[in-house]
């Protein structure tokens, strides 16, 4: 991997949709602000999504518990526990088709409000659910998933904005500036050389870390992993070392960066961005890495741009 130069781009579909995500950004932020049906103050919410959207919904989770606007949990549509009480399910899936949400919009509509953000106006989640917000200007092309989650994460975080600043991140606006540069940033040549990559995350940015972990294998079948960073010590530390890159998104625990110097490993920070931001970097180098292994992040091995379950 170490001939893959650190400035590598791609004029692939997936690399030019990652591109674009600053602008995006702002557009959905801006939607947010009269959106009906989001999540108001001091209601018990749960997320749910399948893949990418389960990881966007986990981060949106924490932050709105840190911003203190209620008790908000996340799970997988499949494993989502139907047996609890909610106030409001948020459901997130780009395509509108996704059959375990549908399944679980179906369950659940008549005891609670339910959300939908999806890419594609017309599609079945938007008359199951009570509201539906449709981000179609951050649809993608791509079977993997880039732009339409981090704008779906925009949107939300927008939202939780309407009810006042918190400090437990930035501003979307923020965001989507520090998005602006790390779009054309060069990549760190140690992530580019390494041939294993574990990432990792505090609170909201846990579901940023998964997200990260999961572009790599999509993209391009590496082996990579992810943690809570105060986890990473109680056994994961024991895979790292020379070639390794250990990579947290946000705030760094105490020792941890001595810790991973120790073992011979790459520590990559976000260096002072906004960790949805950062997450562009780690996009980049999954098409990178792919493209340098001789795949195509297009055409990801065994991977559709929606999961649909025969009946």
């Amino acid at each position: 991997m170490s001939d893959i130069p650190a400035s590598a781009t791609s004029s692939g579909r997936t690399s030019a949709e990652i591109l674009t995500q600053p602008s995006h950004w702002l557009r959905a932020a801006a939607a947010a602000a009269a959106a009906p049906g989001l999540p108001r103050p001091g209601e018990r919410v749960a997320v749910t999504g399948c893949g990418t959207s389960w990881f966007m919904a986990q981060a949106y989770a924490a932050l709105r518990e840190a911003a203190g606007q209620g008790e908000t949990d996340a799970f997988a549509a499949s494993e989502f526990p139907v047996s609890r009480t909610y106030d409001r399910v948020v459901a997130i899936t780009r395509s509108g088709t996704t059959t375990e949400v549908l399944d679980l919009i179906g369950e659940v509509r008549e005891r609670w409000e339910v959300l939908a953000v999806t890419a594609t106006p017309g599609t079945p989640v938007v008359p199951a659910a009570d509201e539906a917000v449709v981000l179609d200007f951050a649809d993608e092309e791509s079977v993997v998933q880039t732009r339409f989650a981090t704008s779906a994460l925009a949107f939300l975080r927008a939202g939780l904005e309407r009810h006042g600043r918190w400090t437990a991140t930035r501003p979307v606006a923020e965001a989507a500036k520090d998005a602006g540069s790390t779009t054309v940033s060069p990549l760190p040549p140690a992530a580019l050389a390494a041939e294993q990559w574990t990432f990792l995350g505090t609170g909201w940015t846990y579901g940023l870390a998964q997200e990260a972990a999961l572009k790599m294998r999509e993209a391009a079948g590496a082996w990579t992993e992810a943690y809570p960073a105060m986890e990473y010590r109680h056994g994961p530390v024991s895979v790292t070392g020379p070639g390794r890159v250990t990579w947290i998104f946000g705030e760094v625990p105490a020792g941890l960066a001595e810790e991973v110097t120790a073992t011979g490993g790459t520590l990559i920070t976000s260096e002072g961005r906004d960790p949805m931001a950062d997450l562009i970097r780690a996009q980049r180098l999954a098409v990178a890495v792919a493209e340098g292994r001789g795949l195509d992040p297009d055409r990801p091995r065994n991977l559709t741009r929606s999961v649909i379950l025969k009946g």
